[in-house]
């Protein structure tokens, strides 16, 4: 799936949500790493949409996304009002099936992202799930300064593609993961970038993800925050400031957009 011939269900504040569920995106995916295209996957959630507001370089690489989810729920309901098949589908709940995909189809994957000993705890994870069946072609911890398009970037780059890598699993937090992994893309690294927030650590148990009802019923924000308070009690309440700023302006910039288009 190149840029040019991305399917587009919905919209929200100007970023296309090219895959409406988590099995459309995980059969996109797959068949972005099998073909060796260049591409980036990213999910899209309010706190990216805040941070879309002030970033450019986050823009672009959300502009030449090859594969868009709705990450929580308030992205997927804004996006079901064009599109009722459009529903949630993080970069945690992508891992795993991804993993398990890659290793059906003899892929290998990189892993980039969090501490050495977290990502030694989820080879160990990855290997047991899969029967020792996932090609775990390489891994890389970056520096806490690490910059996503300078000397560090070029270098890791590099050495993902010497693995020979058909996934790498970008785990950085917002934006540096969007814009390493557009950055690779426009490197031409043979790949598809995945990013996926913080699924290394669930996986390795740095982090206890919400409980599978919360996340089914829109609540993961209150448990990550309950967890979490001093770190997200900001970013929280700008995503709802932004949500609410959402619910008021989107139908009233679709209805403009269809009236454009019919006229």
């Amino acid at each position: 799936m190149s840029s040019a011939s991305k399917s587009e269900y919905a919209s929200v504040c100007g970023v296309a949500i090219t895959s409406p569920t988590l099995h459309a995106a995980i059969g996109d995916a797959l068949a972005l790493a099998k073909s060796g295209t260049p591409s980036a996957v990213f999910t899209l959630n309010l706190d990216h949409v805040v941070k879309l507001q002030r970033d450019a370089g986050f823009r672009d690489a959300y502009n030449h996304a090859d594969v868009v989810t709705a990450d929580g729920w308030p992205i997927a309901w804004i996006a079901r009002m064009q599109d009722p098949q459009v529903k949630r589908a993080t970069g945690a709940d992508l891992f795993l099936p991804l993993v398990d995909a890659a290793a059906e189809n003899h892929l290998p994957i990189f892993l980039f992202g969090t501490s050495p000993g977290v990502m030694a705890r989820v080879g160990d994870e990855l290997s047991l799930r899969t029967e020792g069946t996932i090609d775990i072609a390489g891994t890389l911890s970056p520096s806490l300064n690490f910059d996503p398009q300078g000397p560090e970037a070029d270098a890791a780059i590099e050495k993902i593609r010497r693995t020979g890598a058909k996934f790498c699993f970008v785990a950085l937090g917002a934006p540096k993961q969007e814009v390493f992994a557009m950055y690779a893309r426009k490197q031409g690294l043979a790949c598809c970038m995945v990013c996926i927030g913080a699924a290394l650590d669930f996986v390795a148990g740095e982090q206890i993800r919400a409980p599978k009802v919360m996340r089914d019923n829109g609540m993961e924000w209150a448990w990550r925050l309950a967890t979490n308070p001093r770190r997200l009690a900001k970013r929280y309440a700008e995503s709802a400031i932004m949500f609410a700023y959402l619910l008021a302006t989107e139908p009233l910039r679709h209805r403009v957009a269809k009236s454009r288009d019919a006229a």
